[in-house]
């Protein structure tokens, strides 16, 4: 199995790391004392464990237990566990203007220096420093470009999971979609909404497609919208990213935002590297009166 250790200095990172992990498929586990990091190894390692990778940090919050974790590092890593360890660290005044910002007291403080926590610390984790497989420096790094070194660097290529991508239509007259990463307002595009005939359908019916597409308007967007996708999409999963929710609105969120993202839906399916679903939130609202445009 593949075991990463995360460690380091308090306010370095620790937690954006075991997120990124638990992003990748890994089974997470946070603030473990060294001897229960023994027993968690021998549990995934029994015969009927599900668990292949697992993450877990092990810091200075375990206080005086702390001492023993390199033992066990050495311990672990004699054993059949393919272990390594990820140690991060950051400059004093990074960690102590973290920790203002945060205004959570450093574990080691014990007068409530964050200084004199970061020092005591340095001294404690050092021995693990030297022994890690990974140094990473957070000094000036954003969570996004640390999640973007660990895939780099400590994340097999192989273990990589595909982005999964939602693409979401709905309409802006029931409120805006509050979990969309990227939001595309088609507004513009001739609107069904205004045919009777049409009123009722969505846009899951060709009839209200080819309107839509009326005088080539769809096509015309598509020209731009999908080289934009093509190129957005990758630039995620460069980062690091694991979801991403594409939302298509209109304004009531039945006709042109449904024709979009279906299609959307569609295009990217069978593409390599994306888990994708398509959902609509408002298809099944009431496309109301004339005066109520959808």
């Amino acid at each position: 199995m593949d075991l990463v250790l995360i460690t380091g200095y308090s306010g370095a990172g620790k937690s954006t790391a075991m997120q990124f992990f638990e992003d990748a498929g890994y089974f997470c586990v946070d603030n473990i004392p060294p001897e229960m990091l023994r027993s968690l190894a021998d549990l995934f390692m029994h015969e009927g464990s599900k668990v292949e990778t697992a993450a877990v940090v092990c810091d200075a919050r375990g206080g005086a237990y702390f001492d023993s974790l390199v033992a066990v590092v050495d311990e672990l890593r004699g054993a059949r566990v393919s272990l390594r360890v990820l140690f991060l660290e950051a400059d004093e005044q990074t960690l102590i203007t973290r920790y203002r910002e945060t205004r959570r007291r450093h574990p080691l403080a014990t007068s409530g220096s964050v200084a004199e926590g970061i020092a005591a610390e340095r001294a404690l984790v050092a021995p693990l420093r030297d022994s890690a497989d990974y140094v990473i420096d957070t000094t000036g790094l954003r969570p996004g470009h640390l999640r973007h070194r660990l895939a780099d660097d400590v994340l097999p290529k192989q273990t990589s999971n595909p982005l999964a991508v939602r693409f979401t239509s709905f309409g802006h007259k029931h409120g805006a979609l509050r979990d969309a990463d990227v939001v595309l307002d088609v507004r513009f595009l001739p609107n069904p909404h205004y045919e009777a005939k049409l009123r009722p359908l969505t846009g899951l019916d060709e009839r209200i497609v080819a309107y839509v597409n009326r005088d080539g308007a769809l096509d015309a967007f598509y020209e731009h919208l999908f080289p934009l996708l093509d190129y957005l999409l990758p630039q995620y999963v460069q980062e690091g990213k694991a979801h991403l929710v594409v939302g298509i609105g209109c304004t009531g969120g039945r006709h042109r935002s449904v024709v979009i993202a279906e299609t959307l839906g569609r295009r990217y399916h069978d593409a390599d590297g994306y888990l994708v679903e398509v959902a609509h939130r408002d298809i099944d609202k009431d496309p109301g009166r004339l005066t109520a445009a959808g």
